[in-house]
């Protein structure tokens, strides 16, 4: 995790490696930015520390590291904490005082301070006018934009482009192309092999090592492209409609990579293990990936538990093929965006192309996802999402289990899924010893999962 060093001096905050040489008497450390920013600091011009990934610590609670998830979903830019503290079932002070004894600010403090630090991004990378800038991070005014950026970086929009590097801007043919920080070490080649194994024909595809999917904001197709950049970096291209609120497709590609968390704690507890520590060693930088579209991945571990491998497969694309919107002229595979929950909630069963009964399945857990009596937005304990899940007719424990350990619920494991116990096999543990060996690896079970599927690749 990234540990920032505040003078009190100078007022000002460093990311590691910067180049000054404060008295030690001097130096506060924070482990957010947005702590530093909150308790009166400013970014240095010279590391520019809002490059770095500044994520959330593992060992922060559950209940800090859900807000989180919403908050970076969107969830503070019209709201209140008082709403997002009744969306996760506590008060609005109590909220505040979690934020504040785990993460040195409050949610408002941190989402301010995660736009304010893409926006810089954007001024830097991208050739975006200063209003572009504004709205694609999330600001609701060009008034807000200039006031939050003088309280976190003591200078004006205008300013900040003018200041930035002939190195920094990212030069392309089309889209939008972004930097996606991450914090070392993280392993993308497991990563897009994951992904790769999961992609949804028509929707998803992998060649050469990059990552491409089509998207929809708005009813409007998009594709982002998601690829290695750099020793501290992922470089996504964003083919967009428009560019408001692009920092929510940011964040939702980072997540979807696994960098929106680094899993400091869950290694070094994992590591110990006698299963587990071999595969850490031998792949240090894995993460979890995340999702783009929650519901797409919902219906990808139903069918997935149900059917073999290859003929999941087949059935995805002909579910896609017959229900997505179309999406021509991409190449690389692309066809479609994935069917919305509400769309398919409206499709006969027997329609969706799915054979032993898994239309009916499918159809039923759209219109619970479409009726929001099953929410995946990240914000529900695991217990919860797991069991809203399985009260649809047809979904399965373990079908349930994988939906929550890609949206984010660090315990997650889907012990019963044909993959997870053929990986369990492989390395030595019997099915009646998954219990015992797997009570070790609470509460990080996801990423042990992670680390099994992947051994065999």
């Amino acid at each position: 995790m990234t540990t920032y060093s505040a003078v009190r001096t100078t007022g000002i905050y460093c990311r590691p490696g910067c180049g000054a040489k404060p008295l030690a008497e001097n130096v506060r450390t924070f482990e957010l930015a947005a702590a530093a920013e909150a308790a009166g600091y400013r970014a240095c011009l010279r590391c520019r520390p809002y490059r770095v990934a500044g994520t959330a610590g593992d060992e922060a609670p559950e209940l800090v590291c859900r807000a989180v998830q919403l908050i970076i979903g969107g969830a503070l830019d019209e709201a209140t904490e008082a709403a997002l503290g009744a969306r996760l079932g506590v008060s609005a002070r109590h909220l505040r005082r979690m934020f504040n004894d785990h993460l040195g600010v409050t949610p408002d403090q941190f989402a301010r301070s995660r736009r304010a630090h893409f926006a810089r991004r954007l001024l830097d990378d991208s050739d975006l006018s200063i209003a572009e800038v504004a709205f694609a991070s999330g600001f609701g005014s060009l008034r807000q934009f200039n006031r939050a950026m003088r309280e976190v970086f003591r200078s004006a929009p205008r300013e900040l482009r003018d200041r930035r590097r002939r190195a920094d801007r990212l030069a392309a043919d089309g889209g939008l192309v972004l930097r996606l920080p991450f914090t070392a070490p993280y392993d993308w080649d497991a990563t897009v092999a994951f992904l790769a194994k999961r992609a949804v024909p028509g929707v998803e595809s992998v060649e050469a090592g990059v990552y491409r999917r089509t998207i929809a904001l708005d009813g409007s197709p998009g594709v982002l492209e998601l690829g290695p950049g750099g020793a501290d970096h992922l470089q996504l291209r964003a083919h967009l409609p428009y560019w408001e609120g692009v920092i929510h497709v940011v964040e939702r590609a980072a997540r979807l990579a696994g960098i929106d968390a680094d899993p400091v704690l869950a290694s070094a507890q994992l590591a110990s293990d006698a299963t587990l520590g071999p595969l850490l060693a031998a792949r240090s930088g894995v993460r979890v990936p995340g999702v783009w579209g929650p519901f797409e991945v919902a219906v990808h571990a139903v069918v997935s538990a149900r059917l073999p491998a290859a003929e999941a497969r087949s059935a995805l694309g002909r579910l896609v093929a017959a229900n997505g919107p179309a999406v021509a002229g991409l190449g690389q595979g692309l066809t479609h965006a994935f069917p919305a929950a509400s769309s398919l909630a409206l499709v006969p069963a027997d329609e969706l192309g799915l054979p032993d009964g898994l239309g009916e399945t499918v159809r039923a857990l759209a219109r619970a996802v479409a009726s929001g009596s099953v929410r995946l937005d990240g914000g529900e304990p695991l217990a919860d999402l797991v069991g809203s899940l399985v009260a649809v007719p047809g979904v399965d424990e373990a079908a349930a289990q994988h939906l929550a350990l890609r949206l984010g619920a660090r315990d997650a494991f889907p012990a019963t899924d044909p993959a997870v116990q053929h990986a369990l096999r492989r390395n030595g543990i019997r099915p009646e010893d998954v219990d015992s060996a797997s009570e070790s690896w609470r509460p990080w079970r996801a990423l042990a999962t992670v680390h099994l599927l992947l051994s065999g690749q």
